[in-house]
């Protein structure tokens, strides 16, 4: 299957309670900049939005400004939560017939907004549950963001610049699919956009005494866009991916993972920051070394800071991962650097999955 050609991950779009709110969180604890502002005040009526940027990463924050909103009872089956994932390509119209001609449903038919600063291009199609991808092209737009969108006003939000904690780029977006359906996305991935299996992971991979996952991991051409696709296993207990689709009402995005060039100074800068991370035992450490071999980073700052380390053939890397952002057990962020490796720290998975067992133990959703 030829492949729908992607640039990159243009930005993601979340739906959120208070846009405001949320807006202030990523700029204070994650080190985003405000960087543009949609709402009554640009003449957009139903709706408010944010625009964050840090490196090549763009959010996008958005609430209802009435019920009348159309996606307005999201909130109530979701919580605050990732509501589209857009890619930037060369051509909207053309990769948006190909992905329906491939079977896709289409969610929002081309269409080129302009404004004084140029054209803005976008289509959507549906992805699992209600999220959708956009194809979108701004090779003719100069603005912000996109039409409807103002520089931010320093009347409106004061300090609007972050301080950055040296987050870089977007590595992979994972999605949560209900049990049996994992086989069904990765195929709509393979067929719609041409993507390729990098790898799996089954239910030995990924376990503990209670619970289990399996895991496929997709991505385009370049390796720019990668999408891990969990589903439950059969295990004696609630797995975390049994927890994320009660609470979250189906199907979504539970993780997205953030690259650094320097995970120790990225992850002073959150914990200081009053991000929370999950931590493993101290006893992880232990045999860490024989593990993975040397590493340039001192061993006692990643025990102090709880960051986990993993390789492959090609050199190693390190993660953590912060505990959910909104009240509901759902969406999460991941710190990511490599050195070399190309994995996702299948090393780390029964470690990882303890320490969230021990966070479903305290919920009493285990």
């Amino acid at each position: 299957m030829t492949e729908i050609p992607l640039r990159k991950i243009d930005h993601v779009r979340f739906f959120v309670g208070n846009a405001r709110q949320s807006a202030f969180f990523y700029r204070n604890a994650f080190g985003f900049d405000v960087v543009a502002y949609a709402g009554l005040e640009t003449k957009v009526r139903h709706e408010a939005g944010y625009v964050l940027k840090q490196g090549e990463i763009t959010f996008v924050l958005a609430s209802p400004l009435s019920g009348q909103h159309p996606e307005s009872n999201r909130l109530v089956t979701h919580g605050d939560g990732v509501m589209d994932i857009a890619l930037d390509v060369p051509d909207v119209r053309a990769c948006y017939e190909e992905a329906v001609k491939r079977g896709a449903i289409g969610v929002r038919p081309p269409e080129a907004r302009e404004d004084e600063y140029g054209v803005f291009e976008t289509a959507s199609i549906q992805a699992y549950g209600d999220t959708t991808h956009s194809f979108v092209n701004r090779d003719r737009y100069r603005g912000v963001f996109a039409p409807g969108f103002k520089p931010i006003d320093p009347e409106r939000y004061q300090e609007s610049t972050g301080r950055p904690v040296g987050l870089a780029a977007i590595d992979h977006i994972v999605a949560n699919v209900e049990e049996g359906k994992m086989n069904e996305w990765v195929e709509f991935y393979r067929k719609v956009l041409g993507f390729t299996q990098l790898v799996s992971f089954d239910d030995k991979d990924i376990s503990t005494e209670y619970s289990a996952l399996m895991s496929k991991v997709v991505q385009n051409g370049t390796g720019r866009v990668k999408f891990p696709i969990n589903e439950p296993a059969q295990a004696k207990r609630r797995s975390q991916i049994d927890e994320y689709l009660q609470y979250y009402g189906g199907p979504g995005v539970q993780h997205i993972a953030l690259i650094t060039g320097d995970i120790v100074k990225t992850v002073r800068a959150m914990r200081a920051n009053d991000v929370s991370f999950l931590r493993v035992p101290r006893a992880y450490y232990d045999t860490l070394t024989a593990r993975v071999g040397p590493i340039k980073e001192d061993l006692q700052e990643l025990v102090e800071l709880g960051i986990l380390v993993d390789k492959d053939d090609e050199g190693y890397m390190l993660q953590i991962f912060t505990k959910p952002v909104a009240d509901r057990p759902t969406l999460f962020f991941e710190v990511i650097q490599r050195r070399g490796s190309k994995s996702f720290g299948k090393g780390n998975f029964k470690a990882l999955f303890e320490a969230i067992e021990r966070e479903q133990e305290l919920r009493g959703t285990l």
